[in-house]
């Protein structure tokens, strides 16, 4: 059975068994990003750092394959094999493979338990653009992977707790999360959010900016694995102060043969560019926005760049050159949405006020499902 409570979450009404497994269940925080899931468990921190990938079978749909491993069959996967990326753009597209992938990854917390039934609490990162019909779908497939409760938490929320940033004091801060699926901008004061901004614009359209750049340059087919390859490589979004160059193996569109090219750091910052602007100009048009007071606060504080693509080379320096604001990159950019879901739980009765839900009455989009 399901049913609401009053801190904005859904919980499982659960059977005298499945209680007393849950007590003894971790407090989970789960990043369920496009581009990579991390898990982080209330006093151990982050354990998984999995690829969110997903191998079936494509007649009996069985899942043989979760996370790098299913990874690195992508784009190789013999014909009976189907790789599937259950999220895309920070969303659910693939509803029963996203709640077997988190249940795979909520056991695989557990291996160190006694518990053989985990029935843990549970808080999930999602996009502050979300829809109440996505964010009920986050919250169904986590209860369907064993979570006897689901809360919400807005990505940039998240990330900026995992980031340290005093989102609680009257101080302003900001935070700029670049994920794969999603660009979060968020402005914070007094626990609250005051200017956000959400697109659809991160790492994964840049690893497509780059297949598209060596099919129409270079006239070379390359896949999205080889393009994100490059990028972490040789990408960069400000000139670096030693250009570099890295040698891209395909298959000539001319010939059909296979075929190598050498391109620079140069190339791939240029491949990239109309992605990286539109992130710049959504912090402006964040900036914009500001008040002034804010505005002063964040010329002292600064811009925190969180999320994996706060790893690409050269982002705090465009970014500060750009809004004449100072920028830095977070401590372990990647893991900050996972690190704040957890700080949530390990701070529950002072953070919990941060959690988001979908509209108490909402009748939009699917029914809740009876258990």
């Amino acid at each position: 059975m399901l049913r609401f409570t009053d801190v904005q979450e859904f919980v499982f009404v659960l059977s005298p068994l499945d209680y007393f497994f849950g007590l003894f269940s971790l407090d989970i925080g789960i990043d369920l990003g496009t581009a990579y899931t991390l898990v982080y468990v209330r006093g151990k921190g982050i354990v998984i750092n999995e690829p969110s990938f997903v191998a079936l079978e494509k007649r009996s749909r069985v899942v043989r394959e979760v996370g790098a491993r299913a990874k690195e069959m992508w784009s190789k996967n013999p014909k009976d094999i189907l790789i599937v990326r259950p999220l895309r753009d920070g969303v659910i597209s693939e509803y029963d493979i996203t709640a077997r992938m988190l249940d795979y990854l909520i056991r695989k917390a557990h291996e160190q338990t006694w518990v053989p039934i985990p029935r843990p609490r549970v808080v999930v990162g999602i996009p502050s653009g979300v829809t109440e019909v996505e964010k009920r779908a986050v919250i169904e497939a986590t209860l369907d992977a064993g979570a006897r409760e689901a809360h919400l938490v807005e990505e940039p929320v998240a990330a900026a707790i995992g980031a340290g940033l005093p989102v609680l004091e009257t101080r302003g801060s900001m935070v700029v999360d670049i994920g794969g699926g999603t660009t979060e901008v968020a402005l914070f004061s007094l626990g609250g959010i005051v200017i956000s901004r959400s697109i659809r614009v991160a790492g994964d359209e840049m690893d497509e900016d780059i297949v598209q750049y060596m099919r129409t340059k270079h006239n070379l087919l390359i896949g999205e694995p080889t393009a994100e390859k490059v990028k972490m490589e040789i990408g960069s979004a400000y000139p670096l102060p030693q250009e570099r160059t890295y040698s891209i193996k395909g298959r000539n569109l001319t010939t059909g043969l296979p075929d190598a090219v050498e391109v620079s750091s140069i190339e791939i910052r240029e491949a990239i560019s109309g992605s990286v602007n539109i992130i710049i100009d959504t912090v402006k048009d964040a900036l914009d926005d500001t008040p002034p007071e804010l505005v002063a606060d964040l010329m002292e504080s600064g811009i925190t760049i969180a999320g994996g693509g706060g790893m690409l080379k050269g982002i705090a320096e465009r970014v500060q050159e750009e809004v004449n604001i100072r920028a830095y990159v977070a401590d372990d950019p990647m893991t900050c949405v996972a690190r704040g879901a957890g700080r949530i739980l390990e701070d529950y009765n002072n953070l919990r006020r941060l959690l988001v839900g979908p509209e108490r009455g909402s009748t939009s989009g699917s029914n809740l499902r009876p258990f």
